[in-house]
């Protein structure tokens, strides 16, 4: 089942296929981080059972079982990896969905080897540097897209347990930068860091907030 739309594009005539999938579009605080994943149609279908046996969307994954997929995928000789970002700088400026297309190309881009074609999760995304199918809900039904889920994910959440260091009243090597309670709390308390998302409400709001006298 997880190999159903790779077949597909191979059937199509694609030979090296990729997939990118995003982590932290939503998130209150950090960088987006787009993942890409690309590997050879024999090693997927030898590995589907194997090595990569479970691999599914990161958010069904324990934390623990995301960073075993992660050392495997980063590992294995003939498995590529690209990582691309967008940085907060960039979210506020050109929004946040612009944003995550720009992470998503800056993956494909990272890749060692251009793919024919990559499988992409969710809708369409602009300005990638090859052909895409979007694929809703893709990481649950793809194992390129699941993998570059992982790929990511994990990414993201070492960034953010890294910026935990640096401003560690707002918790973020908990939450990820997500809007939870506490993080608004913090936030509110505290006031927006240079890592907050001015572009969003609830970090203008609380900016407002903490600058009256």
């Amino acid at each position: 089942m997880m190999l159903d739309f790779e077949r597909q594009h191979w059937q199509a005539g694609y030979t090296l296929l990729a997939g990118v999938d995003e982590a932290g579009r939503g998130p209150l605080a950090g960088p987006v981080v787009a993942g890409a994943v690309a590997a050879s149609r024999k090693l997927l279908e030898g590995e589907c059972d194997a090595i990569l046996d479970g691999l599914t969307d990161s958010k069904k994954l324990t934390e623990r079982r995301r960073e075993a997929f992660f050392a495997i995928l980063q590992d294995h000789p003939d498995i590529m990896i690209g990582v691309g970002e967008a940085s907060v700088e960039e979210i506020d400026e050109i929004n946040i969905l612009r944003a995550t297309h720009v992470a998503m190309a800056r993956a494909v881009e990272a890749l060692p080897v251009m793919p024919d074609h990559v499988l992409v999760d969710g809708r369409p995304v602009q300005g990638l540097p090859c052909s895409s199918t979007a694929i809703v809900r893709g990481d649950g039904v793809s194992l390129l897209i699941a993998a570059a889920s992982v790929v990511a994910k994990v990414t993201r959440d070492r960034q953010m347990v890294e910026l935990d260091r640096l401003y560690p009243e707002y918790g973020l090597a908990k939450h990820k930068g997500y809007g939870s309670r506490a993080h608004m709390q913090a936030l509110f308390e505290h006031g927006p860091s240079p890592i907050h998302r001015r572009s969003f409400r609830p970090v203008r709001e609380a900016e407002a907030i903490c600058r009256r006298p």
